[in-house]
């Protein structure tokens, strides 16, 4: 709402609030609503997102390459410690807090996601999710493959998930920067489809990269989420219990074994989804404060506005107001640290240039570039002609291969799981050059692809 009225503000050129009291705004006001007003536009845009991390990435880049790659790294390894009046501590690198911290909330935020997309959303029913869920599967499958051929009876076997999974910020943002080239079937489908790969990652995540795990921290862990789950039962609809209970299970899974951002996905899946009041229920409300409205002296009508904002915030659920203040976050600050933390590479360094040939980059490379595509393509395909599924409306076949293309797009997701499947350093730098080369390649298919498939009559394709 708040998107919506910054947006018709500066379409209209003033507030609704001085129209209808007959008042002009005074200048310095008006000069900061055409500050506001385009950047929260801005800020609204899918693509916004994908565009930071973009220019993250580059500024990561570039960093290492005029630093030096050990010099930038050395950045992101100072060791801050986090203690509570004596009692059991955190202690991580800055690069550990913001691998296993601050991306806690991203998986909070996916988790969100997920959850609503399976109750109202793309993936609500088995016909709606059957083309995303064939997609993602192959995505998954297809790419896996590529690298585990590529990698076979090497040690780097273990990193065959790091070219499975897409970036939703930078595939649906490429999508939108597109405009009337993709129509919009393509990008629900692509954000399902995203979602659905999201799923299949964190599931990856918890069965193959859990490390040394301890079964009583496991154990707490288990207690904490059947805690949260019973206050949803109970009816609690305040964020704030979830929230401490959350940081609880991230401690707990951190000492676990399990890889500690896991605990944003299952703290999701405990938010309520359904609010306290009914639709029906806040059109009653609504009437009775029109009513009185309509006899409130100037000075209630301040009282009655925020009564009104009460009950708009009651009506939602906390499902949906948790994620519409963490998106932001998570996509203007988490995910473009997380780009500055992981995604530097001396692209002047020699060894750099001998890295994109070994094994691991060019597994991690072909299997995002070449692998991804060709798996979501061809499971929808044939869950298409298996009768399980349709295309969406006004999408066609070329329009799903650009989809496909850009699902190759694994930046944040692949490098996520890179620092996972390496303990050796070398490893991950080269599992993170492959990311790096399978994304752009794949990205600049996908585009290439849409620009070129798009300027054919529609239906030749069909």
């Amino acid at each position: 709402m708040v998107h919506g009225a910054a947006g018709s503000e500066g379409r209209s050129g003033g507030c609704c609030h001085h129209r209808v009291m007959g008042s002009k705004p005074y200048p310095l006001e008006a000069a900061f609503r055409g500050i506001v007003s385009p950047f929260e536009r801005f800020l609204g845009r899918t693509s916004a997102g994908g565009i930071v991390l973009v220019a993250a990435t580059a500024i990561a880049v570039s960093a290492a390459t005029f630093l030096g790659q050990d010099a930038y790294d050395a950045l992101w390894e100072p060791v801050l410690d986090f203690n509570l009046a004596g009692g059991p501590g955190v202690f991580l690198t800055l690069h550990g807090w913001v691998n296993e911290g601050l991306m806690a909330l991203f998986f909070l935020v996916v988790g969100l996601e997920i959850k609503r997309e399976t109750q109202v959303g793309e993936l609500s029913t088995l016909r709606d999710a059957a083309l995303p869920a064939a997609g993602a599967l192959g995505g998954v499958l297809v790419p896996a493959a590529i690298y585990a051929c590529i990698n076979s009876g090497t040690d780097a076997i273990g990193g065959w998930a790091v070219p499975t999974a897409t970036d939703i910020a930078f595939a649906v943002g490429v999508l939108v920067l597109l405009g009337k080239r993709v129509p919009r079937g393509a990008i629900v489908f692509m954000t399902a489809l995203a979602i659905a790969d999201d799923l299949a990652a964190v599931a990856v995540i918890a069965l193959f990269y859990a490390h040394g795990l301890h079964w009583g921290w496991l154990q707490l862990a288990a207690v904490v989420l059947v805690a949260m789950v019973l206050c949803n039962r109970a009816g609690i609809r305040h964020p704030m219990p979830y929230a401490l209970l959350g940081v609880a299970l991230w401690y707990a899974m951190l000492q676990s074994g399990v890889h500690a951002t896991v605990a944003g996905l299952l703290t999701a899946l405990a938010i309520p989804a359904r609010s306290r009041h009914t639709p029906a229920d806040f059109l009653a409300y609504i009437d009775a404060l029109r009513a009185n409205l309509a006899a409130a002296s100037e000075a209630r009508v301040p009282e009655l506005a925020d009564a009104l904002e009460r009950a708009a915030s009651a009506v939602q659920s906390p499902l949906q107001r948790i994620e519409h203040r963490l998106t932001p976050w998570v996509a203007f600050v988490v995910v473009p640290v997380f780009a500055l933390a992981n995604a530097g590479i001396d692209t002047l360094s020699v060894e750099w240039r001998a890295m994109a040939v070994h094994p691991i980059a060019a597994g991690v490379a072909a299997g995002l570039w070449f692998g991804k595509p060709l798996g979501i393509a061809l499971f929808a395909w044939a869950c298409v002609k298996a009768g399980l599924a349709r295309l969406p409306s006004g999408v066609t076949w070329r329009d799903l291969a650009g989809c496909a293309w850009l699902g190759g797009i694994g930046f944040t997701m692949s490098l996520f799981i890179g620092q996972l499947a390496f303990t050796d350093t070398a490893d991950t730098e080269r599992a993170r050059l492959g990311t790096v080369m399978g994304s752009t390649l794949a990205a600049a298919s996908g585009i290439a692809w849409i620009l070129v498939a798009r300027r054919r009559p529609a239906g030749a394709a069909r």
